[in-house]
């Protein structure tokens, strides 16, 4: 199931919206971050599969692609974490769909995640 967040980047002091797209499926387990993410960016696999795991909700071995878009500025920083885990939350079906897009129609989501429970 395919879910899109909005999120903000910083290109020198100026903002652009970044589109969080991210699709859960069932398939071999893997999780792959596109869009010309840096290496703190590729990084957030791990924090965002730990926290989801530590939040009390079953992150089954599932396909999972994440697309940063627009693909041809470099994505920099852990500001992606939230956006990502809230992402996969809404594809896995942990949250309601409807809601959570209805709710963050008009909201970027920023923020890097905490590995502790209750952090998400």
């Amino acid at each position: 199931m395919l879910s899109i967040i909005n999120s903000m980047a910083l290109h020198g002091l100026d903002g652009y919206q970044v589109s969080v797209q991210v699709d859960v499926s069932s398939g071999l387990p893997s999780f792959e971050i596109v869009g010309l993410p840096d290496i703190s960016v590729k990084e957030s696999k791990e924090r965002v599969k730990t926290a989801i795991k530590n939040s009390g909700v079953e992150f089954f071995s599932r396909r999972v692609i994440v697309n940063l878009a627009p693909a041809n500025t470099k994505k920099e920083g852990p500001v992606f974490d939230l956006p990502i885990a809230v992402g996969i939350l809404i594809s896995m079906e942990a949250v309601n769909k409807q809601k959570a897009e209805r709710r963050l129609e008009n909201t970027a989501v920023i923020g890097e995640l905490s590995l502790r429970r209750g952090s998400l």
